[in-house]
C-alpha cells in the first residue's frame, strides 16, 4: 500500500515523487517509456523554474550535461528588438532526454519506488474513491493500491479521463508549428521573434545544438506539412539573421510537429485522486513556461499532500488550496497567451500586456 502512486515522471511526477519521498512518504511512479526517452517540449526554464532545480540539489547535474547556461533573452516583437540583458537571472533549455533521466533518477534517489515501461490499463475504484491501478510491464501484470493516485501524464492524460475531470476556461486551438535540432547554428542566448502571422524561436541546447522552431496560424498547417522544409526555411527567412543561419546549419534529427490543441484547466483533484502538470492545466507553449509551471504545481501539490498525510488539513482544503494557487499563478499568463495566438500578429493592446507580464509564473 502505497501513500501516493504517480502515473507519469517527466516534469511534473517525477519531482513530485521526489519531494514526498524526502517527505518520508511512500510513492510509487509508474511510466510507459524507459529513461532516458524524449518527448514533444519548449525545452525552455524560466528563472523560477532554475531556482526549483537549484534548491531540489538538481541543477548542477543539469548544466554539467553542456547545457549551456543562458543569461538574458533576444526579443523581437513586430520588428522592436529588444536585446538581451547579460545581468538577467540564469535560464536554461536541456534537452528532454537529458532532464528526464536526471528527474526520475532523482525521484528513485529520494526513495520512490520508479517502474519504467509500465503502462497503467485501469483504475481501481471502490464506492467512488480511486484507489490504486491495474496494469502490466512486459508481460507481467500489476495491481497496486495507495492513498491518492495523481495524473502526471500529459495534456491527453489518460488518468483526467477515466476520473471525468472537468474542463473549464477552455480557449479553442489557434496555432500549430514545427521545430528541429541543428548543428551548426551559432546562438549565444534563447531568441523569439513573433508578428506577422509567425513566432519563430532559438534555444541553444545539448550537445552544441540549437532548438529551432516556428508556430504559425493553425490555418496554415496544411501548407507546412505538405513541405515542412520549405515552410520552415520561408518562416526563418522573414528573418535576416535567422535565414542565414539556418541555410549553414545541418539538421540533427527529423522535424517534429507541434498541431494546435485545445488550452485549459482542469479540476486537479477528486475522492483519491489528483492531476498535475499538463494533465491539470494547459496552454498553448508559444511562451515557454510549460516545464516551469510543471515544476511549481509538483512542489504545490507535494505541500498540499503531505498536509493531508500529516493530518494537518482536510482533503477538500488542501487541495482546493493547490487548485486556487495554481489558478493565481497561471491567470494572467494564459489570458495573455490567448491574446497573443489569436493570430501572432500583436497590436498594441497585446504588446502593452507583454511588457506588463512577469518573466516567470
Amino acid at each position: 500500500m502505497f501513500d501516493a502512486i504517480i502515473v507519469g515522471a517527466r516534469c511534473a511526477g517525477s519531482p513530485l515523487g521526489m519531494l514526498l519521498a524526502r517527505a518520508g512518504r511512500n510513492v510509487l511512479v509508474v511510466d510507459r517509456a524507459r529513461f532516458p526517452s524524449d518527448t514533444l517540449s519548449t525545452h525552455f526554464i524560466t528563472p523560477d523554474g532554475v531556482e526549483r532545480l537549484r534548491a531540489w540539489g538538481l541543477l548542477d547535474r543539469v548544466l554539467a550535461t553542456g547545457c549551456p547556461p543562458l543569461h538574458g533573452q533576444l526579443r523581437t516583437m513586430q520588428g522592436m528588438a529588444f536585446p538581451p540583458d547579460p545581468a538577467d537571472p540564469l535560464t536554461i533549455a536541456p534537452r528532454r532526454t537529458v532532464l528526464d533521466k536526471i528527474l526520475v533518477d532523482a525521484a528513485r534517489e529520494a526513495g520512490a519506488e520508479v517502474r519504467e515501461g509500465a503502462i497503467v490499463e485501469s483504475l481501481i475504484v471502490e464506492d467512488g474513491i480511486v484507489t490504486g491501478i491495474r496494469g502490466r510491464a512486459g508481460d507481467t501484470r500489476f495491481e497496486e493500491r495507495a492513498s491518492v493516485v495523481i495524473g502526471a501524464d500529459g495534456r491527453d492524460s489518460f488518468v483526467a479521463r477515466l476520473v471525468g475531470a472537468d474542463s473549464y476556461n477552455e480557449v479553442q486551438a489557434t496555432t500549430a508549428g514545427y521545430y528541429g535540432y541543428f548543428k551548426n547554428f551559432p546562438a549565444e542566448t534563447t531568441e523569439v521573434y513573433v508578428g506577422g502571422g509567425l513566432a519563430l524561436f532559438v534555444f541553444p541546447t545539448n550537445d552544441e545544438e540549437s532548438c529551432v522552431a516556428v508556430e504559425y496560424a493553425i490555418a496554415r498547417f496544411p501548407n507546412f506539412k505538405s513541405d515542412i522544409e520549405g515552410g520552415v526555411a520561408a518562416a526563418l527567412g522573414t528573418v535576416e539573421s535567422l535565414g542565414r543561419r539556418y541555410a549553414g546549419a545541418t539538421r540533427n534529427g527529423k522535424f517534429m510537429g507541434i498541431t494546435g490543441h485545445t488550452n485549459f484547466y482542469r479540476r486537479p483533484f477528486g475522492p483519491g485522486w489528483a492531476l498535475v502538470g499538463d494533465a491539470g492545466y494547459y496552454r498553448d507553449p508559444v511562451l515557454g513556461q510549460g516545464i516551469n509551471d510543471a515544476f511549481r504545481d509538483a512542489e504545490a501539490l507535494a505541500g498540499a499532500l503531505d498536509a493531508v498525510f500529516a493530518g494537518a488539513k482536510q482533503w477538500d482544503d488542501a487541495m482546493a488550496g493547490y487548485e486556487g494557487q495554481r489558478n493565481a499563478a497561471t491567470g494572467p499568463v494564459y489570458q495573455l497567451t490567448a491574446a497573443l495566438c489569436r493570430d501572432l500578429d500583436p497590436g498594441p493592446e497585446v504588446l502593452a500586456m507583454m511588457a506588463g507580464a512577469p518573466q516567470e509564473a
